[in-house]
């Protein structure tokens, strides 16, 4: 075996026992873990789609506790400015000019908590982060940290107070999670451990420990990044997107974005599986979380409930898989 290899192995073992850590504060949402760590892996952000009380913070707070990553929490209201989340120009009285002073997107993960709480012109400031990963004040560009992805709650059930957030800013997002009410037995779990004492807002004392850090994390994203592809997966992924332009139910379909985002998350999920290369299973486990927020459906079968993971699974079934 390699040096390279061996290091890769070390890299992935790593990552697998991050989501063993999370599993130490967080009960029944093993797939959004999954889910994360390869949108880490992939650069990419997140969407977690919930109700409240599902752990969509603590699994957030957890996982970079694990990875030893800053994380800030922005709570997104209606009345939050670009500024609170990018930061803003303060005048020093004592020197007699403006001095930039950083807003909590200058972080690792930025839990934007409520996404869809606040007015377009606030979700719009983080385009910019979430696209070049910088922020451009008075004309200059500032870099942000490097590992950056948000992650970004939405409460589903909620229409009072909220604004949709537009397809641009949705195509952004690489994954968009489900997090689910956990089975009967997690939930039962979840309650035990509150009855030991379980604290959430303390992690090292639930026994969460760093497994790797930023520099091991920016080399995993290096050999995620070098997983191979062949022709016939790349014409199986363009098929997929195609598919979904020509359903009957759907308005809008997945852009070539979508497909090349499709792309990057079946690396990721295909280098944490052990594999060199991507396969038509890698793709299909990725179609849904990749795709689901980045597919319109045509008002009458809104009216009708169809759903979109329904419209994804019935693409899957048509498009003929390469062997």
């Amino acid at each position: 075996m390699s040096t390279h290899t061996a290091a890769a192995d070390t890299l992935r073992d790593s990552l697998v026992q991050v989501r063993t850590e999370v599993g130490k504060a967080v009960v029944g949402q093993d797939g959004a873990v999954t889910g994360l760590i390869i949108a880490l892996l992939a650069r990419g952000h997140v969407l977690l789609e919930g109700v409240p009380g599902v752990a969509k913070t603590l699994l957030v707070r957890s996982l970079s506790h694990a990875l030893s990553l800053e994380t800030k929490r922005v709570q997104f209201t209606p009345d939050l400015m670009p500024g609170d989340v990018t930061g803003s120009l303060v005048y020093d009285a004592k020197v007699g000019e403006f001095e930039f002073r950083k807003g909590p997107v200058f972080t690792n993960i930025l839990l934007a908590d409520e996404i869809n709480r606040t007015p377009p012109k606030t979700q719009s400031s983080l385009l910019e982060a979430m696209e070049e990963r910088q922020v451009s004040v008075d004309g200059v560009s500032l870099a942000l940290p490097d590992p950056f992805i948000v992650a970004a709650t939405m409460n589903p059930i909620e229409y009072e107070g909220t604004y949709t957030l537009p397809e641009a800013q949705l195509d952004r997002f690489l994954l968009k999670l489900v997090l689910d009410i956990p089975e009967r037995d997690a939930e039962y779990e979840v309650l035990r451990r509150h009855a030991d004492g379980f604290n959430p807002r303390d992690l090292a004392g639930a026994g969460v420990t760093a497994v790797l850090g930023a520099e091991e994390l920016r080399a995993a994203q290096a050999a995620v990044a070098s997983v191979g592809s062949s022709p016939d997966v790349l014409a199986y992924i363009v098929d997929l997107a195609r598919a979904t332009r020509r359903s009957p139910s759907v308005k809008l379909g997945v852009s070539p974005r979508g497909s090349t985002a499709l792309l990057a998350s079946a690396k990721g999920w295909a280098w944490l599986s052990g594999y060199d290369s991507i396969t038509p299973d890698h793709v299909q486990a990725m179609v849904l979380p990749c795709w689901r927020h980045r597919i319109q459906l045509r008002p009458e079968a809104e009216l009708e409930g169809v759903a979109v993971d329904a419209i994804l699974r019935a693409v899957m079934a048509q498009v003929q898989v390469p062997i």
